[in-house]
C-alpha cells in the first residue's frame, strides 16, 4: 500500500468502517480534518491517516500522504467480488454467430445478437441486451440490465452499472423548412480498458466516426455524452453532466456534477470544472474553472459576458482615478489646478 506501520503488525482485521461506528476488528480511515474529533472515542483496531494526525491516533496506524488512497486498495483487497461461474443460463438467447469464451458468464434474460465477441471471463448479468457486431474485453462486467447497441466495442476490465446505454442513436437532425429530419448515425462507441460507467449513462454512437472514450476514464450516473464526442484518459466525470457533440476532453480532467458543456470544444488536458459549470467555449490550458449565469435573451448575454471580461481592467482605471483625485495637494496650489 505504500504506508508506514505503526503499531501491532499482527492484529488482525475483519471489517471497514467509518471512524465512529468502528468496532474491534475493523479498519478505518481519516483524510478530512473534519472528522478528526471521532478520533478520540473511535474502537477501530486500524487507522488510516496522515502524520498530522499520528498523535491522536489511539490505535495502530498506517501512516501516509495520500490516506483515501490507501484506504481505497485495502477495501479493494476486502471486498473482492467473487469468481464467476462460467456458463449461460437457459433463459438467455444467443445469436448462433456470436463467440463466446468459455470462462464467461451470460445471466438469466441476457440477449446476445449475431457477431458478438465477448472475452475471457467477462460477466454479462441478468437482463442486458448486446446488439450485432459489439466486442467486450477480457474480465469487463455488465452488472444488469445495460444495452449496447451494435457495434460497441468495450475494453479489457471495463464496469458498466445497470440501466446504462452504450451506443445509442446521436441526436443528429437537419431542418427542412421547419420539420426534422433525422441524420442517420453511421459511427460507433468505442471503450478503452478500466473505464467504469455509472447507472443510466447514455454514451451515444458518432455520426460519421465513433464516439471515444479513453483508458481509465470514470463515468458517474445519468450522464449524457453526445455523438462524436471523444474523452481522454483518466478523466473522471460526475453525475448529470452533459456534453454535446463534437467535443474533445483531455486526459487527467474532472468535470463535477451538473456541469454543461456545449458542442464542437476543444479542452486541454489537467482541467478541472467545478460544480454547474457551463463550458461554452475551448480551454487550451490546464486549470480550475467555474461560474454560469442564468437565461436571459442571447443577445442581452453576450453584451453581460462582454461586459464582464472588461471588469478587470475597469477596476484597474478606477482605481487610478480614485489616486488622481485623492492625492495629496501640494504646497503650490497653482500647480494642483
Amino acid at each position: 500500500m505504500g504506508a508506514r506501520l505503526v503499531g501491532d503488525a499482527d492484529c488482525i482485521i475483519s471489517s471497514i468502517a467509518v471512524l465512529q461506528d468502528a468496532q474491534p476488528g475493523s479498519i478505518s480511515f481519516l483524510s478530512n480534518r473534519k472528522y478528526r474529533k471521532f478520533l478520540k472515542t473511535t474502537r477501530a483496531s486500524a487507522i488510516i491517516l496522515g502524520q498530522e494526525f499520528l498523535d491522536d491516533c489511539p490505535a495502530n496506524a498506517l501512516v501516509s500522504d495520500n490516506p483515501y488512497l490507501v484506504f481505497a486498495k485495502v477495501a479493494q483487497l476486502m471486498t473482492a467480488p467473487p469468481a464467476i461461474e462460467a456458463g449461460q443460463h437457459p433463459s438467455a438467447i444467443v445469436a448462433p454467430l456470436a463467440q463466446i469464451d468459455g470462462s464467461a458468464r451470460i445471466g438469466p434474460g441476457v440477449v446476445i445478437e449475431g457477431d458478438t465477441v465477448i472475452g475471457a471471463r467477462v460477466d454479462i448479468g441478468a437482463g442486458c441486451v448486446i446488439g450485432a457486431g459489439c466486442q467486450i474485453g477480457d474480465e469487463s462486467r455488465l452488472v444488469a440490465n445495460v444495452t449496447l447497441c451494435h457495434e460497441v466495442t468495450i475494453g479489457r476490465r471495463v464496469l458498466i452499472h445497470p440501466g446504462a446505454v452504450i451506443g445509442s442513436d446521436g441526436f443528429g437532425l437537419a431542418n427542412d423548412d421547419g420539420v426534422w429530419v433525422k441524420v442517420p448515425q453511421l459511427g460507433a462507441v468505442c471503450i478503452g480498458d478500466d473505464v467504469e460507467i455509472g447507472a443510466n449513462t447514455t454514451i451515444d454512437r458518432g455520426a460519421i466516426k465513433d464516439t471515444v472514450i479513453g483508458d481509465g476514464v470514470k463515468l458517474d450516473n445519468q450522464i449524457q455524452i453526445a455523438h462524436n464526442v471523444e474523452i481522454g484518459a483518466h478523466t473522471a466525470i460526475a453525475a448529470c453532466v452533459g456534453i454535446a457533440g463534437s467535443t474533445k476532453i483531455g486526459s487527467h480532467c474532472t468535470l463535477a456534477g451538473g456541469v454543461g458543456v456545449v458542442g464542437h470544444l476543444d479542452i486541454a488536458d489537467h482541467v478541472h470544472f467545478s460544480a454547474q459549470t457551463l463550458v461554452t467555449r475551448s480551454f487550451t490550458e490546464p486549470g480550475h474553472f467555474s461560474g454560469n449565469l442564468p437565461a436571459v435573451p442571447t443577445n442581452v448575454w453576450r453584451k453581460s459576458i462582454a461586459r464582464i471580461r472588461q471588469l478587470e481592467e475597469t477596476t484597474k482605471r478606477i482605481k487610478n482615478l480614485e489616486k488622481q483625485c485623492w492625492k495629496k495637494p501640494s504646497k503650490d496650489p497653482a500647480q494642483d489646478v
